[in-house]
């Protein structure tokens, strides 16, 4: 898959070579992109990196959360054609998947790519569906990471709808990240609950309906618990288990696909 143009990104040559190398762009390439898309707003990062930066190299990946709507309607203000990957896992709540019908109808989103699990690797690794309860990072391999991997083959970006309010654990993260052989776009990363919040109220977006319900991070429902007042957003996703992430935005694939 291409990279960077840097021609097109203004990098000079030099005479020992290019300053921006392909063959070892790794961190620099999210460094690049932070340092020249600096100050962008969501919609202009979402136009910029559909249009410009990866023009047909770039999906959403959106779980149809608790807080999918807003990125979604974003994208779908730019482009409702843009592609949109969701993962049904087979152990979702049927809220969720209803919610994503609702959403796609009201945006009207035309490229909705629904995957799931090979099954036949989910047959021989988890019969009776009680992986999660003896190891949830193979359950969410092969839920999520492995046919999400599969999902993005010919996409050289994504977008994402992670904010830094959510967790520690993403409380640094910027507007472009390497990941492996793929950048994630992170538009809504410094928007706080506020403004996700003020945001669907000026464009009337239909809530998840657990929300109400005190799940304000979703997930599959054998690993989702309510949240208690105080609590991390996502303090209700594999509680009680040394785990945050299902493993899509850890970077630990082995192929280097950045899933």
């Amino acid at each position: 898959m291409g990279r960077l143009d840097p021609v097109a990104f203004g990098f000079e040559q030099e005479r020992g070579g290019p300053v921006f190398d392909h063959e070892s762009a790794g961190l620099q390439e999210a460094a690049i992109l932070n340092a020249r898309f600096a100050g962008l707003s969501a919609p202009e990062l979402i136009e910029r990196s559909l249009h410009e930066i990866f023009p047909g190299r770039i999906a959403l990946v959106s779980s149809f959360g608790a807080e999918s709507a807003v990125l979604l309607h974003l994208a779908a203000s730019v482009d409702r054609a843009i592609p949109v990957v969701f993962m049904d896992t087979q152990r979702l709540f049927a809220e969720t998947v209803a919610y994503r019908d609702t959403l796609v109808e009201r945006l009207g989103l035309s490229d909705v790519r629904t995957i799931t699990p090979d099954p036949v690797a989910l047959a021989a690794a988890d019969p009776y569906k009680a992986l999660w309860m003896t190891d949830a990072d193979t359950c969410c391999r092969i839920r999520k990471t492995e046919p999400l991997a599969r999902a993005m083959e010919g996409f050289d970006a994504w977008f994402t709808g992670r904010k830094r309010f959510q967790a520690a654990t993403r409380a640094a993260i910027q507007s472009f990240e390497q990941d492996g052989a793929r950048i994630k776009v992170n538009p809504l990363a410094t928007w706080s609950a506020d403004e996700l919040k003020a945001y669907v109220a000026e464009h009337d977006l239909p809530p998840h309906p657990l929300v109400a319900q005190g799940y304000p991070s979703i997930g599959c429902q054998p690993c989702t618990s309510k949240v208690k007042p105080g609590e991390d957003a996502r303090a209700g996703r594999w509680r009680g288990l040394d785990k945050t992430e299902c493993g899509i935005h850890l970077g630990l694939e082995n192929d280097g696909s950045g899933i």
